[in-house]
C-alpha cells in the first residue's frame, strides 16, 4: 500500500480540474482497502472515494485522503432460463460492463450505454438514461463499512433509490465504500425505445429486427452526437437534474411556452427537461472565460481548458438563477461538489 502526498487530481476527474490531494492511494483488493481505512491519513478527515471521477466538481484542494477504487472483475453468480445475475466490481468501467453484458445477450443495461464512470458510482447516483434507471435491474451490492471494516450487503429496498439519489448520498453518505454491484438481467429482452430519439435513430440506422445491440448502438450514436467526450473537453455529463413540478405548474408553463418539453410521472407531477429550460433562457453556448455551457447540449457544463472548479460552480449558479428568473423553476445540481 502506497500513500502519496500532494497528488494532482487532474487525471482523475473528467472536468480536468487541477486540484491537489493531501494524501492519495489506489486500491485493487478488498484486503488492501480494509487496511487503508485503518490508517491515520484516512481517519484525519472525511475521505474522498474516486471511481471514474465523472460526477464530481473539485472546487478546492482536498485536505484528506483520496482513495481511487480500482477493484476489478465481472462474473455470473447465478442464472436460470429467464434471468442471469451479473456481479461487477466497483472499479470496472461502466460502459465496458454494459458491452460485456450485450455481447452475451444479457438484456437490461443497453439504454445505459456510454454513460461515463465506474460501476461503484452507479447505485449511489441511481444513474439513468432514456427511460431506464439502475434500480430497474439492481439486485444487491456489497459495501465496506468504514467505521467497522465489515462488509455488508444491501438489497434494492435498503438502497432507497430515488431520482439520481440513494441512501448513500443521504443518511449513509461517507459511511460505506461500495465494493461490487449485482444486477438481475434478462435473457428475453424487453425493449425501452419510447424515450428521447431512440426510435428515430433506429429508423436512421435502418434496423428491421430489434435487438439489445441495436438499442445500445442507437444510444451510443445519440450520446456521441450531443455530448462532448471528456477526453477532448472537460465535463461531467449532465450537470443538472430534470426538475419535477406539479401538474398546475406544468400547465401554467405550457400556456406560456407551448413547446415546453416535459414527461408525465406516475404521481401526477411532470418532469421538465432541464436542458430545454437552459436553452430557452438563452444560455446554450454561453461562455465565461474557460467555463461554458456546451454548444450542442445545454445540460452539460464544460471546461474549455483552464477553468477552476469555482469557475464552473459560479457558472452553474448563474444558470440556475437565470432559469429561476425566467421560468420560476429551481434547478438542482446533479454533480457532487467537493
Amino acid at each position: 500500500m502506497l500513500i502519496q502526498q500532494n497528488k494532482s487530481l487532474k487525471p482523475y476527474n473528467t472536468f480536468g480540474i487541477d486540484a491537489l490531494a493531501r494524501y492519495f492511494t489506489e486500491v485493487d483488493t478488498v484486503a488492501t482497502m480494509q487496511q487503508v481505512i485503518t490508517t491515520q491519513e484516512f481517519k484525519q478527515h472525511a475521505p474522498l472515494i474516486l471511481g471514474g471521477g465523472s460526477n464530481i466538481l473539485l472546487t478546492k484542494n482536498f485536505d484528506g485522503l483520496v482513495l481511487k477504487n480500482n477493484l476489478k472483475g465481472i462474473e455470473v453468480v447465478k442464472e436460470d432460463e429467464q434471468q442471469v445475475f451479473v456481479k461487477a466490481a466497483a472499479g470496472e468501467v461502466w460502459h465496458e460492463l454494459v458491452m460485456w453484458c450485450i455481447q452475451r445477450q444479457y438484456a437490461g443495461l443497453e439504454n445505459l450505454s456510454l454513460i461515463p464512470g465506474c460501476v461503484g458510482a452507479s447505485p449511489m447516483q441511481n444513474i439513468g438514461a432514456y427511460g431506464v434507471e439502475i434500480k430497474d435491474t439492481f439486485y444487491e451490492l456489497e459495501a465496506l463499512e468504514i467505521n467497522t471494516g465489515k462488509i455488508k450487503t444491501f438489497s434494492k429496498a435498503d438502497c432507497e433509490f430515488g431520482y439520481r439519489e440513494s441512501v448513500f448520498k443521504r443518511q449513509l453518505k461517507n459511511q460505506f465504500i461500495i465494493l461490487s454491484v449485482t444486477f438481475c438481467l434478462s435473457k428475453k429482452p424487453t425493449f425501452h425505445i419510447e424515450y428521447g430519439a431512440i426510435k428515430q435513430e433506429l429508423d436512421n440506422m435502418k434496423v428491421s429486427t430489434l435487438s439489445i445491440q441495436a438499442v445500445s448502438q442507437a444510444v451510443i450514436n445519440i450520446r456521441s452526437s450531443k455530448l462532448p467526450n471528456p477526453k477532448e473537453i472537460g465535463n461531467a455529463g449532465s450537470f443538472f437534474k430534470n426538475p419535477e413540478v406539479t401538474a398546475s405548474v406544468y400547465h401554467e408553463l405550457k400556456t406560456h411556452y407551448p413547446q415546453l418539453v416535459a414527461y408525465p410521472l406516475d404521481n401526477g407531477n411532470y418532469k421538465l427537461a432541464a436542458g430545454w429550460l437552459i436553452e430557452q433562457a438563452g444560455l446554450k453556448g454561453y461562455r465565461k472565460q474557460d467555463a461554458g455551457v456546451h454548444t450542442l447540449q445545454a445540460l452539460v457544463l464544460v471546461n474549455y481548458g483552464n477553468a477552476t472548479g469555482n469557475d464552473i460552480y459560479n457558472l452553474s449558479t448563474y444558470v440556475m438563477d437565470t432559469v429561476k428568473q425566467k421560468f420560476s423553476v429551481q434547478l438542482e445540481r446533479e454533480v457532487n461538489m467537493v
